[in-house]
């Protein structure tokens, strides 16, 4: 049985919709913080902002949940990635690498946690260990051996194995600092303990968060008062909490409501997001390889693009999308296999709700798979209830809405974890020495071009497996209320709210 990572729940609709105004504070004083019902009051108002997806590990940095707290900048890594996804300083303003397996960081002066303790080299040494050591790993470090040490107020990485991505590595929301107080406990609190620009004051399970702004967060005073956010599971529902004014920000507008907004309500971005389907590559019929180029071949992704996402995806020639420009000089198959006549048996593909389109796109799929010859049965669940089934290989195919580089900027972490045989996400079950070998190779490659290179030569040792079928590249539609100013579209779902972003 794999380690497993994770993704989560949908609502009801219309009746969500119809009960959302009462999710919500109102932007500016009311908040379930008594402080940020006055600070909003007199000076700035807070912001209103439905999220798509509960956490699932009570907000912990080791989770998926780290990409919430990355995007209510409140916890912070020490570097950040700029748009061409190289490192930039943030809680550390300089790094160096003394060995091919060493690199250390130089940290900013002047940090405190909003437990108001300061930053010091002992607490970046705490929360990297912490991660290196969690069971299971953060993705960002799977096949990664790290370890940390504080130095004369210095932080020293160390690695098993030459790594040219370390800086980026470190820039995963999964890899966020928190003060000593986050690990008095097995689980890490993020409550009070981060270094940015809103202080999380209330994690309200898997209803709602309240942010306060932090008066002395070292990259200046955020204009906003604060962040009341809801999660709103059901995209319908997120959608109507734009239109009635119950919500500033609203996460992923599914494809079917965009055109129910204003056009100066929504900004569509290309996303790093590719939307696959996985075969399993261990049991059953995929077992087969020419059971799953019959597969393929039967799959008709620009009826998938214009069908269901209405022409807001690109078809995809492989697992990199647009949003990687140099993908586009990829090889493709070079030794996929022929396929064969479907074997009759039944297949079962499995996804989840939480993502307005994938049932949709199981339904259509379950009938081009039916025309070509397959038996097809599909079971779709919300993906806090399906997940660890899918991980343990007890579905045939898996439709699956996947980030290629959400971590570190670089698709090679991407590529360990879903596809190689010890990689932490492997639905596709796949253990393939020449997939291995080809991430491997990509993985030690030194950045810039020679790495892009080797990770395209990766991609085409996966897609000659068809375990995993990659059909089209999302496109996320942000939903943003007109008075709203400087929220960030973020193709890599990092930034949404930052010290610039504010309502009018």
């Amino acid at each position: 049985m794999r380690p497993r990572k994770l993704l989560p729940p949908t609502a009801l609709a219309i009746a969500a919709a119809l009960t959302l105004s009462g999710c919500f504070a109102s932007s500016g004083s009311d908040s379930d913080s008594d402080s940020a019902s006055s600070q909003g009051d007199r000076d700035g108002k807070r912001i209103r902002v439905a999220m798509m997806q509960p956490p699932r590990s009570g907000l912990s940095p080791l989770s998926d949940d780290a990409f919430k707290l990355s995007r209510w900048s409140t916890a912070e890594t020490l570097v950040t990635l700029d748009r061409e996804g190289d490192a930039q300083p943030a809680l550390a303003t300089k790094w160096t690498r003394t060995n091919d397996k060493t690199w250390t960081f130089t940290l900013r002066t002047g940090v405190t946690f909003h437990d108001g303790t300061p930053l010091t080299a002992t607490d970046v040494e705490r929360s990297l260990t912490r991660a290196a050591t969690a069971a299971p790993k953060p993705r960002i470090l799977d096949g990664v051996e790290l370890t940390v040490e504080a130095k004369d107020g210095a932080v020293t990485v160390t690695t098993g194995e030459p790594d040219p991505l370390v800086p980026q590595r470190l820039s995963s929301p999964q890899l966020s600092i928190l003060a000593a107080k986050a690990y008095r406990g097995k689980t890490v609190n993020p409550v009070g303990t981060g270094t940015g620009a809103f202080v999380l004051k209330k994690a309200g399970g898997t209803s709602s968060a309240t942010l306060d702004r932090n008066e002395d967060y070292w990259g200046g005073r955020a204009k906003a008062a604060g962040i009341d956010a809801t999660y709103v599971p059901d995209g319908a529902a997120r959608a109507a909490a734009l239109r009635s004014g119950t919500a500033d920000i609203v996460e992923a507008v599914p494809v079917s409501q965009a055109s129910l907004l204003d056009k100066d309500q929504i900004t569509e971005v290309p996303m790093p997001r590719t939307n696959t389907l996985y075969l399993n590559t261990e049991s059953g019929v995929f077992k087969d390889a020419g059971q799953r180029a019959a597969a393929r071949s039967a799959i008709d992704t620009k009826a998938l693009v214009e069908g269901i996402y209405e022409g807001r995806a690109d078809a995809a020639d492989g697992l990199l999308g647009p949003a990687l420009p140099w993908a586009a000089e990829r090889a493709g198959r070079t030794k996929a296999a022929k396929a064969a006549k479907p074997s009759g048996k039944t297949i079962t593909i499995g996804t989840f709700t939480d993502r307005a389109e994938l049932p949709e796109v199981a339904a259509a799929l379950q009938q081009q798979l039916k025309d070509a010859g397959f038996k097809v049965k599909l079971d779709i669940r919300e993906y806090a209830n399906i997940e660890s089934d899918a991980l343990d290989g007890k579905f045939d195919a898996f439709i699956l809405s996947r980030a290629t580089i959400l971590d570190s900027g670089d698709p090679a972490a991407y590529l360990h974890s879903d596809f190689m045989s010890d990689g932490s996400f492997n639905i596709a079950q796949l253990a393939d020495p020449a997939v291995d070998k080809a991430v491997r190779e990509a993985e030690s490659t030194q950045v810039g071009d020679a790495r892009r290179t080797a990770i395209l030569d990766a991609e085409t040792a996966i897609l000659n497996t068809d375990g995993a079928i990659p059909m089209l590249h999302e496109r996320v539609i942000q939903g943003d209320a007109t008075h709203v100013v400087g929220s960030v579209k973020d193709p890599r779902e990092r930034e949404l709210i930052t010290v610039g972003t504010y309502v009018k």
